[in-house]
């Protein structure tokens, strides 16, 4: 069974009983402590991006359902379960909780697991280009749930560079510095498209359907470490 129809199945328990709020807390609470019988943890990770990123859709102070749209085309939903993903963006919208609270539970379940988080913040920041403009409020939005996943600024810097390149340094992007040695670029390089490779996302419990976050990541990786390659002509 698909992501999708997990959520349909495993999460409308949750949903039924209440806000988006209490959905979250309630499969992720099953993640974070049942880990033998666990609860799926792609349904958590996936109802974290859909729950956060339904927050953010209001984040440049204008709730359109254009982030919903991104969010179902560029994770490929199927028209069959297009009702349960809206079902949750439309019940977060509403929902009077904060979105600290819901990154807060998101942290928790997550805790220890950093590059999970990552992953979480990489649909986020897909979903905040849903517009073709990251808004002022929505790079607050995104600093300010980076910063309770525990990411340090630069960290931030980083992820936010992989899904704007063509604004940024390719130094960044790898997130190391301009007078990095050439051992050091590669080591740096060589880590993160392990970290970023298709396998190990799903090693970790981010669905086959999110698999796209690691592709294009991977793709901006590769070209960030090129230019550099080329700009101090070192072997490939």
């Amino acid at each position: 069974m698909s992501i999708w129809g997990k959520i349909g199945g495993a999460a409308a328990g949750f949903i039924a009983g209440g806000p988006v709020g209490a959905a979250l807390g309630g499969v992720l609470g099953h993640v974070t402590v049942d880990r033998k019988a666990r609860a799926e943890p792609g349904v958590a990770f996936t109802i974290a991006i859909i729950a956060l990123g339904a927050k953010m859709a209001k984040a440049d102070g204008i709730a359109t359902e254009d982030e919903e749209e991104i969010f179902k085309e560029y994770f490929r939903v199927p028209p069959a379960e297009e009702a349960n993903v809206h079902r949750i963006f439309r019940m977060a919208r509403q929902d009077t909780a904060g979105f600290e609270t819901y990154a807060r539970q998101v942290a928790n379940a997550f805790r220890g697991n950093p590059a999970v988080l990552e992953d979480i913040m990489d649909g986020l920041f897909e979903i905040s280009k849903a517009d073709g403009v990251l808004h002022p409020g929505e790079l607050a939005f995104l600093e300010r749930v980076a910063d309770i996943f525990g990411f340090a600024p630069n960290e931030f810097r980083r992820i936010r560079a992989s899904h704007f390149p063509d604004k940024e340094d390719p130094y960044v992007i790898l997130g190391v510095s301009h007078t990095a040695d050439e051992q050091e670029i590669r080591q740096t390089f060589l880590l993160l498209v392990r970290e970023n490779h298709p396998d190990r996302l799903i090693a970790r419990g981010v669905p086959p359907e999110f698999i796209q976050l690691a592709n294009d990541k991977l793709a901006v990786i590769n070209a960030a470490y090129d230019k550099i390659r080329e700009e101090r002509g070192l072997p490939r």
